[in-house]
Protein backbone atom coordinates (compact mmCIF):
# COMPACT_ATOMS: atom_id res chain seq x y z
CA UNK A 1 0.00 0.00 0.00
CA UNK A 2 0.97 3.59 -0.83
CA UNK A 3 1.77 5.89 2.05
CA UNK A 4 -0.55 8.40 0.62
CA UNK A 5 -3.09 5.62 0.05
CA UNK A 6 -2.32 4.10 3.70
CA UNK A 7 -2.59 7.91 5.14
CA UNK A 8 -5.77 8.28 3.72
CA UNK A 9 -7.36 5.15 4.53
CA UNK A 10 -6.25 5.63 7.86
CA UNK A 11 -7.60 9.32 8.66
CA UNK A 12 -11.00 7.82 7.30
CA UNK A 13 -11.25 4.39 9.56
CA UNK A 14 -9.84 7.12 12.47
CA UNK A 15 -12.94 10.01 11.39
CA UNK A 16 -15.17 6.39 11.18
CA UNK A 17 -14.36 5.32 14.61
CA UNK A 18 -14.53 8.87 16.41
CA UNK A 19 -18.18 8.73 14.56
CA UNK A 20 -19.02 5.50 16.55
CA UNK A 21 -17.44 6.49 19.89
CA UNK A 22 -19.34 9.39 19.95
CA UNK A 23 -22.50 7.69 19.99
CA UNK A 24 -24.17 8.15 23.52
CA UNK A 25 -23.64 4.21 24.46
CA UNK A 26 -20.79 4.02 26.51
CA UNK A 27 -20.62 0.35 26.25
CA UNK A 28 -20.22 -0.77 22.65
CA UNK A 29 -17.71 -3.41 22.15
CA UNK A 30 -15.79 -2.90 18.34
CA UNK A 31 -13.95 -5.31 16.97
CA UNK A 32 -11.85 -4.45 14.36
CA UNK A 33 -10.80 -7.29 11.98
CA UNK A 34 -9.60 -7.76 8.59
CA UNK A 35 -12.56 -9.05 6.39
CA UNK A 36 -16.45 -9.25 6.09
CA UNK A 37 -18.66 -12.04 6.72
CA UNK A 38 -19.94 -13.42 3.16
CA UNK A 39 -23.25 -14.59 4.16
CA UNK A 40 -24.90 -15.22 8.04
CA UNK A 41 -27.19 -17.82 7.03
CA UNK A 42 -25.82 -20.65 9.53
CA UNK A 43 -27.07 -23.37 6.54
CA UNK A 44 -24.81 -21.31 3.71
CA UNK A 45 -21.52 -20.09 5.29
CA UNK A 46 -18.18 -21.79 4.91
CA UNK A 47 -16.07 -18.81 6.08
CA UNK A 48 -14.50 -17.88 9.92
CA UNK A 49 -15.99 -14.44 9.56
CA UNK A 50 -19.70 -15.61 9.02
CA UNK A 51 -18.79 -17.79 11.71
CA UNK A 52 -17.46 -15.31 14.35
CA UNK A 53 -21.14 -13.32 13.83
CA UNK A 54 -23.38 -16.45 13.75
CA UNK A 55 -21.43 -17.80 16.89
CA UNK A 56 -23.25 -14.45 18.57
CA UNK A 57 -26.66 -14.40 16.99
CA UNK A 58 -27.42 -18.34 17.32
CA UNK A 59 -27.54 -21.36 18.91
CA UNK A 60 -27.28 -24.96 18.34
CA UNK A 61 -28.52 -28.01 20.11
CA UNK A 62 -25.30 -28.60 21.95
CA UNK A 63 -22.29 -25.92 22.29
CA UNK A 64 -18.50 -26.22 23.20
CA UNK A 65 -17.73 -25.36 26.41
CA UNK A 66 -15.84 -21.69 26.75
CA UNK A 67 -12.67 -23.11 27.65
CA UNK A 68 -12.69 -26.79 25.49
CA UNK A 69 -13.78 -28.58 22.62
CA UNK A 70 -16.13 -30.78 25.08
CA UNK A 71 -19.76 -30.74 24.30
CA UNK A 72 -22.67 -29.13 26.65
CA UNK A 73 -26.49 -28.47 26.54
CA UNK A 74 -27.64 -25.43 24.78
CA UNK A 75 -31.06 -25.31 23.17
CA UNK A 76 -30.87 -29.07 24.50
CA UNK A 77 -31.09 -29.78 28.12
CA UNK A 78 -30.25 -33.56 27.74
CA UNK A 79 -30.29 -36.44 25.46
CA UNK A 80 -30.02 -39.90 24.91
CA UNK A 81 -28.90 -42.34 22.85
CA UNK A 82 -31.24 -45.44 22.06
CA UNK A 83 -31.54 -48.33 19.20
CA UNK A 84 -27.69 -49.24 18.64
CA UNK A 85 -26.53 -45.45 18.44
CA UNK A 86 -29.28 -44.71 15.36
CA UNK A 87 -31.62 -42.95 17.50
CA UNK A 88 -31.12 -39.87 19.52
CA UNK A 89 -33.71 -38.11 21.76
CA UNK A 90 -33.52 -33.93 22.97
CA UNK A 91 -35.16 -32.92 25.83
CA UNK A 92 -35.08 -29.25 24.54
CA UNK A 93 -35.30 -26.12 26.80
CA UNK A 94 -38.33 -24.31 27.57
CA UNK A 95 -39.25 -20.73 27.82
CA UNK A 96 -36.58 -19.47 24.81
CA UNK A 97 -37.75 -17.40 22.20
CA UNK A 98 -36.24 -16.25 18.81
CA UNK A 99 -35.33 -12.90 18.24
CA UNK A 100 -38.32 -12.22 16.75
CA UNK A 101 -40.64 -12.95 19.54
CA UNK A 102 -41.62 -16.83 18.07
CA UNK A 103 -41.08 -19.68 20.46
CA UNK A 104 -38.57 -22.36 19.85
CA UNK A 105 -39.92 -25.67 20.09
CA UNK A 106 -39.05 -29.19 18.37
CA UNK A 107 -40.95 -27.87 15.41
CA UNK A 108 -38.87 -25.19 15.01
CA UNK A 109 -35.67 -27.74 15.47
CA UNK A 110 -37.10 -29.90 13.00
CA UNK A 111 -37.93 -27.47 10.55
CA UNK A 112 -34.09 -25.52 10.59
CA UNK A 113 -32.25 -28.95 10.23
CA UNK A 114 -34.40 -30.49 7.46
CA UNK A 115 -33.96 -27.06 5.85
CA UNK A 116 -30.33 -28.02 5.36
CA UNK A 117 -30.82 -31.54 3.91
CA UNK A 118 -34.17 -32.45 2.58
CA UNK A 119 -34.94 -31.47 -0.83
CA UNK A 120 -38.41 -31.61 -0.09
CA UNK A 121 -38.26 -28.83 2.54
CA UNK A 122 -39.56 -25.59 1.31
CA UNK A 123 -36.63 -23.56 2.34
CA UNK A 124 -33.80 -25.91 1.29
CA UNK A 125 -31.34 -24.81 -1.35
CA UNK A 126 -28.84 -27.37 -3.36
CA UNK A 127 -26.04 -25.82 -2.10
CA UNK A 128 -27.09 -25.83 1.42
CA UNK A 129 -26.05 -30.40 1.65
CA UNK A 130 -23.02 -29.07 -0.17
CA UNK A 131 -21.37 -26.89 2.22
CA UNK A 132 -20.33 -28.95 4.43
CA UNK A 133 -21.13 -32.79 6.44
CA UNK A 134 -22.53 -32.10 9.78
CA UNK A 135 -26.07 -33.43 8.48
CA UNK A 136 -25.61 -35.64 5.85
CA UNK A 137 -25.94 -39.07 8.42
CA UNK A 138 -29.47 -37.88 9.32
CA UNK A 139 -32.13 -39.94 7.87
CA UNK A 140 -34.94 -38.42 9.71
CA UNK A 141 -35.76 -35.60 12.22
CA UNK A 142 -38.98 -36.17 14.00
CA UNK A 143 -41.04 -33.86 17.01
CA UNK A 144 -42.44 -36.31 19.37
CA UNK A 145 -43.82 -33.32 21.73
CA UNK A 146 -43.57 -29.68 22.36
CA UNK A 147 -40.08 -30.03 23.61
CA UNK A 148 -38.80 -33.26 22.61
CA UNK A 149 -36.71 -33.92 19.42
CA UNK A 150 -35.67 -37.19 17.99
CA UNK A 151 -33.08 -37.64 14.89
CA UNK A 152 -32.35 -41.32 13.46
CA UNK A 153 -28.95 -41.67 11.95
CA UNK A 154 -28.45 -43.84 8.94
CA UNK A 155 -25.55 -45.44 10.46
CA UNK A 156 -24.16 -45.10 14.21
CA UNK A 157 -22.27 -42.20 14.32
CA UNK A 158 -19.95 -41.50 18.20
CA UNK A 159 -19.26 -37.75 16.79
CA UNK A 160 -23.04 -37.06 15.79
CA UNK A 161 -23.57 -34.80 19.28
CA UNK A 162 -20.09 -33.30 18.51
CA UNK A 163 -21.11 -32.18 14.81
CA UNK A 164 -24.06 -30.69 16.30
CA UNK A 165 -22.52 -28.30 17.82
CA UNK A 166 -20.95 -26.85 14.40
CA UNK A 167 -22.45 -23.58 12.90
CA UNK A 168 -24.52 -25.66 10.25
CA UNK A 169 -26.54 -26.84 13.12
CA UNK A 170 -27.12 -24.19 14.62
CA UNK A 171 -31.03 -22.86 14.67
CA UNK A 172 -32.76 -20.86 12.50
CA UNK A 173 -36.36 -19.01 13.57
CA UNK A 174 -39.20 -20.69 10.97
CA UNK A 175 -41.31 -17.38 11.03
CA UNK A 176 -38.19 -15.24 9.75
CA UNK A 177 -37.05 -17.59 7.21
CA UNK A 178 -40.26 -18.11 5.67
CA UNK A 179 -40.88 -14.42 5.82
CA UNK A 180 -37.45 -13.37 4.18
CA UNK A 181 -36.69 -16.52 1.99
CA UNK A 182 -33.31 -16.17 -0.43
CA UNK A 183 -32.62 -12.55 1.97
CA UNK A 184 -32.48 -14.86 5.47
CA UNK A 185 -28.72 -14.34 4.60
CA UNK A 186 -28.66 -10.84 5.15
CA UNK A 187 -31.31 -10.41 8.04
CA UNK A 188 -30.54 -13.50 10.33
CA UNK A 189 -32.46 -14.35 13.38
CA UNK A 190 -31.78 -16.58 16.13
CA UNK A 191 -31.86 -17.55 19.88
CA UNK A 192 -28.21 -16.28 21.08
CA UNK A 193 -27.08 -13.39 23.17
CA UNK A 194 -27.12 -10.89 20.11
CA UNK A 195 -29.52 -9.64 17.80
CA UNK A 196 -28.73 -8.38 14.99
CA UNK A 197 -29.34 -4.94 14.04
CA UNK A 198 -27.79 -3.89 10.28
CA UNK A 199 -25.10 -4.59 7.83
CA UNK A 200 -23.21 -1.89 5.77
CA UNK A 201 -21.47 -4.87 3.58
CA UNK A 202 -17.66 -4.42 3.42
CA UNK A 203 -17.48 -1.72 6.28
CA UNK A 204 -19.22 -3.60 9.90
CA UNK A 205 -22.12 -5.73 11.07
CA UNK A 206 -23.32 -4.01 14.65
CA UNK A 207 -25.02 -6.36 16.87
CA UNK A 208 -27.84 -5.45 19.86
CA UNK A 209 -27.81 -7.25 23.01
CA UNK A 210 -30.61 -10.17 23.49
CA UNK A 211 -32.58 -8.85 26.63
CA UNK A 212 -34.24 -12.53 26.91
CA UNK A 213 -31.31 -14.73 26.09
CA UNK A 214 -31.89 -17.93 28.33
CA UNK A 215 -27.64 -17.57 29.16
CA UNK A 216 -28.19 -14.47 30.74
CA UNK A 217 -28.54 -11.04 28.88
CA UNK A 218 -24.57 -9.48 27.31
CA UNK A 219 -23.34 -6.63 29.07
CA UNK A 220 -22.68 -4.73 26.27
CA UNK A 221 -24.92 -1.98 24.51
CA UNK A 222 -23.82 -2.71 21.38
CA UNK A 223 -21.30 -5.22 19.80
CA UNK A 224 -19.47 -3.84 16.04
CA UNK A 225 -17.86 -6.15 13.80
CA UNK A 226 -15.56 -3.60 11.66
CA UNK A 227 -13.90 -4.38 8.35
CA UNK A 228 -10.42 -3.19 8.56
CA UNK A 229 -8.09 -5.08 6.23
CA UNK A 230 -4.78 -3.57 6.90
CA UNK A 231 -3.84 -4.77 10.30
CA UNK A 232 -1.15 -1.93 10.74
CA UNK A 233 -4.36 0.65 10.95
CA UNK A 234 -6.28 -2.44 13.25
CA UNK A 235 -3.28 -1.52 15.51
CA UNK A 236 -2.88 2.38 15.68
CA UNK A 237 -7.22 2.27 15.77
CA UNK A 238 -6.76 -0.24 19.32
CA UNK A 239 -3.88 2.02 20.58
CA UNK A 240 -6.40 5.18 20.09
CA UNK A 241 -9.25 3.23 21.36
CA UNK A 242 -11.46 3.35 18.57
CA UNK A 243 -11.87 -0.42 19.08
CA UNK A 244 -11.64 -2.59 21.42
CA UNK A 245 -10.39 -5.40 20.46
CA UNK A 246 -8.84 -7.10 17.28
CA UNK A 247 -8.03 -10.66 15.55
CA UNK A 248 -5.04 -11.58 13.87
CA UNK A 249 -2.13 -9.41 15.09
CA UNK A 250 1.29 -9.79 13.48
CA UNK A 251 3.59 -11.24 15.01
CA UNK A 252 5.48 -7.78 15.38
CA UNK A 253 2.19 -6.62 16.93
CA UNK A 254 1.75 -9.14 19.31
CA UNK A 255 5.13 -8.03 20.35
CA UNK A 256 3.64 -4.74 20.62
CA UNK A 257 0.66 -5.90 22.95
CA UNK A 258 3.08 -7.15 25.13
CA UNK A 259 4.80 -4.12 26.18
CA UNK A 260 2.32 -2.14 26.00
CA UNK A 261 0.33 -1.85 29.36
CA UNK A 262 -3.23 -0.84 28.37
CA UNK A 263 -3.32 -3.52 26.15
CA UNK A 264 -3.70 -7.46 26.46
CA UNK A 265 -2.87 -10.37 24.38
CA UNK A 266 -4.80 -13.56 24.71
CA UNK A 267 -3.10 -16.42 22.58
CA UNK A 268 -3.37 -20.12 22.73
CA UNK A 269 -2.71 -23.05 20.48
CA UNK A 270 -5.01 -23.06 17.55
CA UNK A 271 -6.81 -25.85 16.12
CA UNK A 272 -5.82 -25.03 12.34
CA UNK A 273 -3.64 -25.24 9.22
CA UNK A 274 -2.68 -23.22 6.63
CA UNK A 275 -1.91 -25.13 3.64
CA UNK A 276 -1.07 -24.56 -0.24
CA UNK A 277 -3.81 -26.31 -2.30
CA UNK A 278 -2.66 -28.13 -5.66
CA UNK A 279 -6.01 -27.82 -8.35
CA UNK A 280 -5.03 -31.43 -9.09
CA UNK A 281 -7.64 -31.17 -12.32
CA UNK A 282 -5.26 -28.64 -13.75
CA UNK A 283 -2.31 -29.70 -15.47
CA UNK A 284 0.44 -30.54 -14.79
CA UNK A 285 -0.22 -30.39 -11.44
CA UNK A 286 -2.47 -33.41 -12.08
CA UNK A 287 1.12 -34.95 -11.80
CA UNK A 288 1.99 -36.34 -8.36
CA UNK A 289 5.57 -35.73 -9.44
CA UNK A 290 5.27 -31.97 -10.08
CA UNK A 291 3.05 -31.77 -6.74
CA UNK A 292 5.47 -33.35 -4.81
CA UNK A 293 8.57 -31.39 -6.67
CA UNK A 294 6.21 -28.10 -5.49
CA UNK A 295 6.34 -29.53 -1.72
CA UNK A 296 10.39 -30.20 -1.54
CA UNK A 297 11.15 -26.55 -3.10
CA UNK A 298 9.31 -24.77 -0.11
CA UNK A 299 11.19 -24.43 3.12
CA UNK A 300 8.60 -24.91 5.63
CA UNK A 301 10.68 -24.21 8.85
CA UNK A 302 12.05 -21.53 7.27
CA UNK A 303 8.85 -20.19 5.81
CA UNK A 304 7.62 -20.27 9.64
CA UNK A 305 10.51 -18.86 11.63
CA UNK A 306 10.96 -15.76 9.40
CA UNK A 307 7.01 -15.01 9.12
CA UNK A 308 5.03 -16.17 11.96
CA UNK A 309 8.35 -15.92 14.32
CA UNK A 310 7.20 -18.47 16.78
CA UNK A 311 3.94 -17.95 16.76
CA UNK A 312 3.32 -21.22 14.82
CA UNK A 313 5.00 -24.57 14.18
CA UNK A 314 5.52 -26.14 10.88
CA UNK A 315 2.55 -28.42 9.98
CA UNK A 316 3.96 -31.71 9.01
CA UNK A 317 0.30 -33.13 8.12
CA UNK A 318 -3.05 -31.26 8.03
CA UNK A 319 -3.81 -32.47 11.41
CA UNK A 320 -2.04 -31.13 14.27
CA UNK A 321 0.24 -32.69 16.72
CA UNK A 322 -1.90 -32.19 19.50
CA UNK A 323 -5.36 -33.84 18.07
CA UNK A 324 -6.16 -36.98 18.07
CA UNK A 325 -5.07 -39.09 14.86
CA UNK A 326 -2.08 -37.06 13.85
CA UNK A 327 0.69 -39.29 12.02
CA UNK A 328 4.47 -38.54 12.54
CA UNK A 329 5.21 -40.63 10.08
CA UNK A 330 4.22 -39.97 6.75
CA UNK A 331 6.19 -39.99 4.01
CA UNK A 332 8.60 -36.99 3.70
CA UNK A 333 8.33 -33.88 2.16
CA UNK A 334 11.17 -32.04 3.84
CA UNK A 335 12.90 -28.78 2.03
CA UNK A 336 14.84 -30.70 -0.86
CA UNK A 337 15.82 -28.33 -3.71
CA UNK A 338 17.54 -30.85 -5.70
CA UNK A 339 15.01 -33.61 -5.25
CA UNK A 340 12.76 -31.20 -6.34
CA UNK A 341 14.26 -29.98 -9.87
CA UNK A 342 14.56 -34.01 -10.12
CA UNK A 343 11.35 -34.65 -9.93
CA UNK A 344 10.41 -32.22 -12.53
CA UNK A 345 12.87 -33.57 -15.06
CA UNK A 346 11.27 -37.10 -14.19
CA UNK A 347 7.95 -35.18 -15.22
CA UNK A 348 9.13 -34.08 -18.53
CA UNK A 349 9.58 -30.52 -17.37
CA UNK A 350 13.45 -29.97 -16.91
CA UNK A 351 12.95 -26.29 -17.30
CA UNK A 352 9.96 -26.08 -14.80
CA UNK A 353 6.78 -24.54 -15.82
CA UNK A 354 4.40 -21.58 -15.21
CA UNK A 355 1.88 -21.20 -12.87
CA UNK A 356 -0.62 -18.64 -11.02
CA UNK A 357 -0.60 -18.15 -7.21
CA UNK A 358 -3.64 -17.05 -5.35
CA UNK A 359 -3.21 -15.10 -2.25
CA UNK A 360 -6.34 -14.48 0.06
CA UNK A 361 -6.02 -10.27 0.46
CA UNK A 362 -6.41 -10.51 4.24
CA UNK A 363 -5.14 -12.20 7.67
CA UNK A 364 -6.45 -15.19 8.50
CA UNK A 365 -6.16 -17.03 12.12
CA UNK A 366 -3.92 -19.29 10.55
CA UNK A 367 -2.28 -17.08 8.38
CA UNK A 368 -1.78 -14.16 9.50
CA UNK A 369 0.42 -12.12 6.77
CA UNK A 370 -0.35 -14.42 3.94
CA UNK A 371 1.33 -11.49 1.50
CA UNK A 372 4.84 -12.40 2.79
CA UNK A 373 3.86 -16.02 2.45
CA UNK A 374 3.50 -15.94 -1.11
CA UNK A 375 5.71 -13.94 -1.61
CA UNK A 376 8.41 -16.98 0.49
CA UNK A 377 7.22 -19.28 -1.89
CA UNK A 378 7.25 -17.95 -5.11
CA UNK A 379 10.66 -17.71 -4.40
CA UNK A 380 11.14 -20.88 -3.73
CA UNK A 381 9.62 -22.21 -6.30
CA UNK A 382 11.66 -20.08 -8.47
CA UNK A 383 14.51 -21.19 -7.66
CA UNK A 384 13.68 -24.87 -8.84
CA UNK A 385 12.43 -23.59 -12.08
CA UNK A 386 8.50 -22.94 -11.35
CA UNK A 387 7.60 -19.36 -12.24
CA UNK A 388 4.19 -18.72 -9.91
CA UNK A 389 2.70 -15.52 -10.63
CA UNK A 390 0.65 -14.36 -7.70
CA UNK A 391 -3.23 -13.37 -7.99
CA UNK A 392 -5.29 -11.91 -5.36
CA UNK A 393 -8.84 -11.30 -5.30
CA UNK A 394 -11.28 -9.57 -2.63
CA UNK A 395 -12.45 -12.32 0.11
CA UNK A 396 -15.86 -13.20 -0.99
CA UNK A 397 -14.60 -13.65 -4.55
CA UNK A 398 -11.21 -15.56 -4.04
CA UNK A 399 -13.75 -17.75 -1.91
CA UNK A 400 -15.97 -18.24 -4.44
CA UNK A 401 -13.25 -18.60 -7.18
CA UNK A 402 -11.40 -21.49 -4.82
CA UNK A 403 -14.45 -23.21 -4.38
CA UNK A 404 -15.09 -23.21 -7.93
CA UNK A 405 -11.77 -24.75 -8.46
CA UNK A 406 -10.49 -21.50 -10.83
CA UNK A 407 -7.29 -21.61 -9.44
CA UNK A 408 -3.80 -23.06 -10.08
CA UNK A 409 -2.09 -22.88 -6.57
CA UNK A 410 -4.15 -21.09 -3.82
CA UNK A 411 -3.58 -20.36 -0.39
CA UNK A 412 -6.18 -21.17 2.50
CA UNK A 413 -6.11 -22.71 5.66
CA UNK A 414 -9.08 -24.37 7.87
CA UNK A 415 -9.87 -24.13 11.53
CA UNK A 416 -11.06 -27.40 12.99
CA UNK A 417 -13.57 -28.49 16.01
CA UNK A 418 -10.98 -30.76 17.27
CA UNK A 419 -11.45 -33.80 15.46
CA UNK A 420 -9.25 -35.11 12.51
CA UNK A 421 -12.41 -35.92 10.99
CA UNK A 422 -13.35 -32.27 10.53
CA UNK A 423 -9.93 -31.68 8.78
CA UNK A 424 -9.68 -35.04 7.02
CA UNK A 425 -12.94 -34.71 5.49
CA UNK A 426 -13.56 -31.12 3.99
CA UNK A 427 -10.01 -31.24 3.03
CA UNK A 428 -9.86 -34.54 1.21
CA UNK A 429 -12.95 -36.09 0.64
CA UNK A 430 -14.20 -36.76 -2.66
CA UNK A 431 -17.72 -36.07 -1.38
CA UNK A 432 -16.22 -32.14 -0.64
CA UNK A 433 -14.77 -31.52 -4.25
CA UNK A 434 -18.03 -30.69 -5.64
CA UNK A 435 -17.85 -27.39 -7.90
CA UNK A 436 -18.83 -24.61 -6.67
CA UNK A 437 -18.72 -25.07 -2.86
CA UNK A 438 -16.09 -27.15 -2.66
CA UNK A 439 -13.78 -27.46 0.82
CA UNK A 440 -11.50 -29.39 -0.69
CA UNK A 441 -10.26 -27.19 -3.46
CA UNK A 442 -7.32 -29.33 -4.71
CA UNK A 443 -10.17 -31.65 -6.10
CA UNK A 444 -8.27 -34.46 -5.12
CA UNK A 445 -10.91 -37.15 -5.29
CA UNK A 446 -9.39 -40.90 -3.77
CA UNK A 447 -11.61 -43.58 -3.46
CA UNK A 448 -9.24 -45.01 -0.37
CA UNK A 449 -9.19 -41.78 0.90
CA UNK A 450 -13.31 -41.67 0.98
CA UNK A 451 -13.80 -45.12 2.29
CA UNK A 452 -11.09 -44.80 4.82
CA UNK A 453 -13.02 -41.66 6.46
CA UNK A 454 -16.22 -43.25 6.40
CA UNK A 455 -15.10 -46.10 7.97
CA UNK A 456 -13.62 -43.78 10.59
CA UNK A 457 -16.91 -41.84 11.14
CA UNK A 458 -18.92 -45.05 12.20
CA UNK A 459 -16.12 -46.72 14.68
CA UNK A 460 -17.01 -46.61 18.08
CA UNK A 461 -13.29 -47.33 18.77
CA UNK A 462 -10.89 -44.63 19.11
CA UNK A 463 -7.76 -46.40 18.63
CA UNK A 464 -9.28 -47.82 15.53
CA UNK A 465 -10.03 -44.46 13.97
CA UNK A 466 -6.91 -42.91 14.39
CA UNK A 467 -5.18 -45.82 12.58
CA UNK A 468 -7.95 -44.89 9.52
CA UNK A 469 -6.82 -41.27 10.07
CA UNK A 470 -3.29 -42.35 9.93
CA UNK A 471 -3.99 -43.96 6.45
CA UNK A 472 -5.23 -41.13 4.90
CA UNK A 473 -2.76 -38.78 6.10
CA UNK A 474 -0.09 -41.25 4.37
CA UNK A 475 -1.95 -41.38 1.00
CA UNK A 476 -2.20 -37.45 1.47
CA UNK A 477 1.51 -37.60 1.93
CA UNK A 478 2.06 -39.66 -1.29
CA UNK A 479 -0.16 -38.11 -3.32
CA UNK A 480 0.26 -34.25 -2.04
CA UNK A 481 -2.24 -32.97 -3.12
CA UNK A 482 -1.89 -29.89 -0.70
CA UNK A 483 0.76 -29.20 1.34
CA UNK A 484 0.12 -28.36 4.92
CA UNK A 485 2.45 -25.28 5.74
CA UNK A 486 1.87 -24.16 9.67
CA UNK A 487 -0.79 -24.84 12.84
CA UNK A 488 -0.81 -21.01 13.94
CA UNK A 489 -1.37 -19.93 17.63
CA UNK A 490 -4.51 -17.92 17.83
CA UNK A 491 -4.32 -14.72 18.76
CA UNK A 492 -6.61 -11.62 19.74
CA UNK A 493 -5.43 -8.35 21.17
CA UNK A 494 -7.41 -5.98 23.47
CA UNK A 495 -7.52 -3.26 25.55
CA UNK A 496 -6.83 -3.67 29.18
CA UNK A 497 -10.23 -2.64 30.26
CA UNK A 498 -12.45 -5.19 28.27
CA UNK A 499 -12.86 -8.11 29.70
CA UNK A 500 -14.79 -11.66 29.27
CA UNK A 501 -14.05 -12.36 25.79
CA UNK A 502 -13.86 -16.01 24.61
CA UNK A 503 -11.11 -16.23 22.24
CA UNK A 504 -12.64 -19.89 21.51
CA UNK A 505 -10.07 -22.80 20.06
CA UNK A 506 -12.54 -23.60 17.13
CA UNK A 507 -11.32 -19.80 15.87
CA UNK A 508 -14.65 -18.27 16.92
CA UNK A 509 -14.94 -15.38 19.32
CA UNK A 510 -18.01 -15.71 21.59
CA UNK A 511 -18.76 -11.78 23.49
CA UNK A 512 -22.14 -13.05 25.23
CA UNK A 513 -20.09 -12.61 28.68
CA UNK A 514 -18.06 -9.40 27.66
CA UNK A 515 -17.90 -6.70 29.67
CA UNK A 516 -16.10 -2.89 29.27
CA UNK A 517 -14.91 -1.87 32.80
Amino acid sequence: MRLTTFLAVLLALLLAGDQLAAQPRHKTLVLGRSADATFLDPAKFLDNESAMVIENIFDGLVRYQDDSTRIEPALAESWSVAEGGLAYTFRLRRGVVFHDGTPFDAEAARFSLLRKIDPAHPYFRPQFSKMDATLKGVRAVEAVGPHTLRIILKAPDPLFVSALARHSAYIVSPAAVKSLGDGFDKHPVGTGPFVFGSWLKGERIILEPNAKYFGGAPKLDALVFKVVPDPRVRMLELRAGNIQAMDAPTPEQQAEVRRNPTLVLDARPGMNVGYLAMNTERAPLDNPRVRRAIAHAINRPALVKSIYQGMASPALTLVPPSMPGFNPKVPDTAYNPALARKLLRQAGLPNGFETTLWVMPVSRPYMPQPDKIARFIQENLAVVGIRAHIVTFDWAAYLAKAYAGEHDLCLLGWVSTGDASDILEHLLDLDNAKKPHASNVSFFRDQRVHDLLAQARTSPDEGVREALFAKVQDIAGREVPLLPLAHANQTLARSRNVQGIVNHQSGVIRFAKAAIR
